[in-house]
């Protein structure tokens, strides 16, 4: 539109510009005749100046005959020529009047003419430029209404397009682009929110579904009449609701985004098959209405999901203080039931000792030492299991690996408060894994709860589950938590290189039995007789 503007204001000033030229030339032309007149005037005042010259020259010769005036001829002759010139002369004037007033004529003529000539193309550029205004405001007018055409369009082009997308969306399915971590929603909540607070919310937010239902605020329309236009907006509420009632009935403490993208798609699919009912679509108010009442959904579910897991998590910890309870139990009764055969043994070999001669002396003075030797170490045992018994915070701190299971650089840091800390150990390694753990370290604490949560502050970015932070492993590499260790004044026994027996014997059997037919039958045969073996355990386990 823009380039239709400029073309018609130029075809305008190229239009004034002929017009202008046209006359200047004109003027330029009156100008040259007016100026070929002066030259005539000009040349008609030199011809009567030698006139004259000529004149004086013949009345000079007449006097120097003055004198022969007996010569009447000659005096005659001279009359004649006088009379000729002033005959001339005076025709000569005339003529010379008459090219001035013919010339002063057309000068005038020809300035009339100009003015004419310039009033003219003042008008008709006065009604050019009137003109071109009135063009260029149409122009404009004409220009504001396509616009406002192509905002319309363009505005449509974008519902379209956003409805392209929700319909992508719902027959594709939708991928990790719209994955929310759940944790971000609970970051304004005060931590004495519970899952009963979020319900509480949860059930606000319903009914203010309802009530903007109920207040016609949910969904508009554009028709007039009544009947038509409740219809109208009760077909696009019924469809948006029956869609996102559906969506809401699958919602989950960890798919959140997932579930409100659904919701904002159903939303634009239903608006836009509500144009062709004079634009019944849902409001922009209810459609954050039902967002507010999945995002309580979801706070809900997560809350119930931590409540269990911290209610798991106590009951873990029982299971394990009543293990280590039981453990230690069971080891100062046996520590006290072997001081008391050691006891015994000491008191019997020293009354060997008593009796026997020299030669059997040494014999019982050394079973003696290796008796008192013995239940030193009983008496150590037994107060250790006493001890721990009496300390609740008291226990082992333990690193460990599966490269099988993980890969490498991942590392458990953990802690038990056992007797036997590698119980708790072969216990991970059960068949929730692949293959059986390695132990880089065992670090005994008095306070092993506090140094456990110091490396998992240290290496807190470094956790491999960055929702649920009671996960306890860490991609970090083993000399960076040997030096976390060093640095917190702890001196303990390291392995840096993991063993991972098993699954390097595993990688090394399913490379061999490739290409040995031999070798896979043999393998086959001894898994199936683990199997049996298995079943045969299970079964007397059961009876």
């Amino acid at each position: 539109m823009t380039a239709f503007l400029v073309i018609v204001i130029l075809l305008l000033i190229i239009l004034i510009f002929n017009i202008s030229s046209k006359k200047n030339k004109e003027i330029i032309e009156l100008k040259a005749k007016n100026q070929e007149s002066n030259s005539t005037i000009q040349q008609l005042n030199d011809s009567n100046n030698k006139l004259n010259f000529e004149i004086s020259d013949l009345l000079g010769k007449v006097n120097s005959l003055s004198k022969y005036q007996g010569l009447v001829d000659l005096e005659k002759k001279a009359n004649e020529i006088i009379a000729e010139a002033d005959i001339y002369k005076q025709k000569i004037l005339d003529e010379e009047v008459n090219i001035i007033s013919q010339a002063k004529e057309t000068l005038s003529s020809a300035k009339n003419q100009a003015n004419v000539i310039l009033l003219q193309a003042q008008t008709k550029l006065d009604s050019s430029v009137n003109e071109s205004a009135k063009i260029i405001q149409n122009a404009e007018i004409k220009a504001t209404e396509i616009a406002g055409s192509a905002y319309e369009a363009m505005k449509n082009a974008n519902e379209y397009e956003k409805t392209v997308i929700a319909m992508k969306n719902i027959i594709k399915g939708y991928g990790d682009e719209y994955l929310k971590p759940t944790f971000s929603l609970l970051d304004d909540l005060s931590e004495e929110f519970g899952h009963t607070d979020a319900g509480q919310n949860l059930k606000t937010a319903r009914e203010r579904n309802n009530s903007l239902v109920r207040t016609n605020l949910a969904a508009t329309c554009n028709y007039v009449e009544q009947n038509r236009k409740e219809t109208a907006i009760n077909f696009v509420l019924d469809a948006f609701n029956g869609k996102v009632d559906s969506i809401l009935s699958k919602v989950k403490k960890d798919n959140y985004g997932i579930l409100e993208q659904k919701i904002k798609d159903s939303f634009q699919v239903v608006n836009n098959n509500g144009k062709a009912f004079r634009n019944a679509e849902i409001t922009n108010e209810y459609l954050d209405s039902r967002l507010d009442e999945l995002k309580w959904a979801v706070i809900t579910q997560e809350l119930k999901w931590q409540e269990k897991e911290e209610q798991r998590i106590i009951r873990e910890q029982i299971r394990e203080e009543e293990k280590a309870r039981r453990e230690y139990e069971k080891a100062i009764k046996e520590a006290e039931k072997e001081e008391q055969l050691l006891k015994k043994l000491i008191e019997k070999a020293q009354k060997e000792v008593e009796k026997a001669n020299e030669e059997e002396k040494s014999k019982f003075l050394a079973q003696l030492y290796e008796f008192q030797e013995k239940l030193k170490l009983a008496e150590e045992k037994n107060q250790r299991a006493i001890s721990m018994a009496q300390q609740t915070k008291a226990g082992n701190v333990y690193i460990i690996s599966n490269i099988g299971s993980f890969g490498e650089d991942i590392f458990k840091i953990g802690m038990t408060r056992r007797l036997e800390p590698l119980d708790r150990v072969r216990e991970l390694g059960d068949a929730s894994v692949p293959f059986e753990f390695d132990v880089h370290a065992l670090i005994y604490s008095d306070n092993a709860p506090l140094l456990e949560r110091q490396l998992h502050k240290k290496f807190l970015k470094l956790q491999l589950n960055k929702v649920n932070p009671r996960k306890e492993f860490f991609n970090v590499n083993l000399t960076e938590i040997k030096n976390a260790c060093i640095d917190l004044g702890i001196t303990a026994k390291w392995t840096m290189i993991a063993e991972a027996k098993q699954y390097r014997e595993s990688l090394a059997l399913a490379e061999a039995i490739k290409n040995n037919k031999q070798l896979e039958e043999e393998w086959e045969n001894f898994q199936e007789e683990a199997e049996i073996e298995i079943q045969e355990a299970e079964i007397e386990a059961i009876e």
